[in-house]
């Protein structure tokens, strides 16, 4: 897989494919990704960029230089897969659009993330993930979840990023199984503002039938040390709840007596709730309602998750080794039977395996590989 990705979306799609056993061969600016450069730095290295590029070999090519376009040219003949994430048109202006790579190699299967997609009236506009949620409705959909906030939440999780990195995940998945069926590649145009929207499921349909009752939000509740949420949906719950808490005669009360009852009344229990879980440390009420069968959980901090015994057991997060020390990143969050599904422990260094991919790839000999550094293109 020939990588073209930078920052997360891309790159978050790719680690996956990596994780899956996908050779990933990252093609870098001669400057590099600019996660490179960002914290948490380790002795020049970066723990965010090694959490979203472990796994991936990298080459440093200078994309303005006829020579690079050749050599990657080259390399789209032998690869299966190629991810980029510029902004639209950028490889068509590098002589690297999909069509032109169709040519070379029919089997290629082609992925574009961009922040709206290839087309439409928005589709040059420039994006990172917080415009996409701005633009989304995702940020005034959540700010309405909250009581008396008078403006949009300030971010600082990238969500329209691993969504459409996962969703790019998926899709080129989906493409490399079709391909068995019918021998050919294809093009993968994948809009992160479209995996944002698509993630509104019950909003959209609120918005085109408004009126109706308000639908149960999740509140945080006070602990005596915390908050913990609390989510009796059902009426199974909302029995094991009444039983927790030590108050049978919720299950009497006339607010409380249908699902549609405790669905209009849904501030009022949480409110009795919290009285209760408010004589409680976060710990012990999460155990108690726990306990009785109650969905809860205490709120945690990432250092409580990093240590968290349920992710121990599953291996959710394993330990890679940068050239700076060791750190934990995330496995993918699933498991399979029959293939191995995890980090591989290697972070290249900016155009590490440049050399070796053009001598073992393309078999150019030791004078070319040191010419094409001398002129500038490779890194």
């Amino acid at each position: 897989m020939l990588d073209f990705t930078a920052v997360m979306a891309g790159p978050f799609a790719t680690r996956m494919l990596a994780d899956l056993g996908a050779e990933v061969l990252k093609v870098e600016s001669l400057e590099g990704d600019q996660v490179r450069a960002r914290p948490p730095m380790r002795d020049g290295r970066s723990a965010y960029f090694g959490h979203l590029n472990a796994g991936k070999r990298s080459i440093a090519l200078n994309l303005k230089s006829p020579d690079a376009i050749t050599i990657i040219l080259a390399l789209v003949a032998q690869y299966d897969v190629l991810v980029e994430n510029f902004r639209p048109g950028v490889m068509r202006r590098f002589g690297l659009d999909y069509a032109s790579l169709a040519a070379v190699n029919p089997r290629l299967i082609y992925c574009s993330i961009s922040g709206y997609g290839q087309t439409g009236p928005k589709a040059q506009n420039p994006a990172y993930a917080p415009v996409i949620h701005a633009a989304s409705g995702f940020d005034i959909v959540n700010m309405r979840y909250q009581d008396g906030a008078d403006r949009p939440a300030t971010g600082g999780i990238f969500v329209a990023d691993v969504l459409g990195g996962t969703h790019a995940f998926a899709a080129i998945q989906t493409a490399l199984y079709q391909r068995e069926k019918t021998g050919e590649g294809q093009f993968i145009d994948v809009s992160m503002m479209e995996a944002m929207v698509g993630m509104l499921v019950f909003e959209t349909q609120e918005a085109q039938f408004p009126g109706g009752n308000k639908r149960p939000l999740y509140t945080p509740l006070k602990t005596s040390d915390g908050f913990v949420m609390v989510a009796p949906t059902s009426p199974r719950n909302f029995e094991q709840l009444c039983a927790a808490t030590g108050h049978p005669e919720w299950r009497d009360d006339p607010r409380f007596r249908t699902n549609a009852d405790r669905n209009a009344n849904w501030p009022a229990l949480l409110a009795l709730t919290e009285v209760w879980t408010l004589q409680h440390r976060a710990e012990d009420a999460e155990r108690i309602l726990t306990e009785h069968g109650v969905p809860c959980a205490q709120y945690r901090d990432l250092p409580a998750v990093l240590d968290d015994p349920q992710l121990a057991s599953r291996g959710a997060f394993v330990r890679i080794e940068d050239g700076s020390g060791t750190f934990l990143v995330t496995n993918p969050p699933f498991r399979m039977s029959g293939a191995r599904v995890e980090v591989r422990n290697h972070v290249s260094m900016l155009g590490e395996q440049g050399d070796a991919v053009l001598h073992d790839d393309l078999g150019l000999d030791a004078a070319q590989i040191a010419e094409l550094r001398t002129a500038g293109t490779l890194g």
